[in-house]
């Protein structure tokens, strides 16, 4: 027995005055109808409804019994209505993480206008350059720069981030300027990323080539770079939106011309279900055009 289907018989029986009018309003057969009032009476073990060939009445369980069944499936009918409100429109609390540069920049803003939009949403954004795992600590979306190690993730490419070599005016003066890929062996490197043993910069340049690096500052936060960067202690491969000021300055140029890295993707990462939020799927969907035309 179906209870849940069981109790809306009852209640439209009740309701009704008869199983004729309950059957036709629900879709049934009178019978089947019967079957599941009597069905629901036998799990109970009490009698709820008083039954003659001219009427239908309510015994006293049925009446005790009609009153809670009348507020569970309203709770329940309310309970469908708040989800499908938040299937199809944007509210509730939408948790954001970001990498701390990306989101300052970039993220940020976008995020105040798309709560600008949607004034019934509450975000939560949390920026920082370490490594997330979103399911264990609940973020609805994440966003990612770089490759995407966990094949099991549900991710939406958003836009090709510009990568580029930058280094200060008095670091090329003492150390020269590089003309080619191999002279960045002779030069130190400001890294991206976490200490290493042997690690290597993808360039391009007709084909694409490593080449092996040194680092003087190894960091996981590009801002931490840029400002090395400046400081005149060596070449920094980073986000072109992270020196765009810098360069216009003339704080910092441009090296290797057409030897440029390849650009780096910034993904949506989100949980992978049939049922996306609408919070999570207008979300995503703002930042892909909104990125659309990412530039420094």
């Amino acid at each position: 027995m179906d209870k849940l289907a069981a109790i809306r018989v009852f209640v439209s029986v009740a309701e009704e005055g008869g199983f004729s009018a309950a059957a036709q309003e629900l879709g049934l057969s009178k019978s089947a109808a019967s079957r599941q009032i009597s069905a629901l009476e036998e799990a109970l073990g009490a009698q709820l409804l008083k039954r003659s060939t001219r009427s239908v009445k309510l015994t006293d369980s049925g009446y005790a019994y009609l009153e809670r069944c009348r507020a569970l499936l309203a709770d329940l009918d309310e309970a469908d209505r708040a989800v499908a409100a938040l299937q199809n429109e944007p509210k509730g609390l939408l948790k954001i993480n970001a990498p701390m540069s990306f989101g300052v920049s970039h993220t940020a803003p976008a995020v105040a206008d798309f709560m600008t939009r949607y004034p019934d949403l509450q975000v939560a954004l949390i920026l920082n350059d370490r490594f997330v795992d979103p399911y264990e600590e609940g973020f609805d979306v994440t966003l990612r720069i770089g490759e995407l190690e966990d094949s099991s993730l549900a991710a939406r490419k958003l836009a090709l981030v510009e990568m580029g070599l930058y280094a200060a005016p008095s670091y090329l003066e003492k150390h020269g300027r590089p003309r080619e890929p191999k002279d960045l062996k002779s030069h130190w490197a400001l890294h991206y990323g976490r200490p290493a043993a042997n690690p290597e910069w993808s360039l391009r340049g007709g084909t694409e080539q490593s080449v092996a690096i040194r680092y003087r500052l190894c960091s996981n936060n590009g801002d931490a770079l840029r400002v090395a960067a400046v400081a005149g202690l060596g070449i920094a491969m980073i986000p072109a939106f992270l020196v765009r000021d810098e360069v216009q300055k003339g704080t910092l140029v441009t090296l290797l011309d057409g030897f440029e890295p390849k650009p780096i993707t910034l993904y949506a990462i989100y949980p992978p279900t049939r049922f996306l939020a609408a919070k999570v799927r207008v979300f995503i969907d703002f930042l892909a055009e909104r990125f659309q035309r990412l530039r420094p």
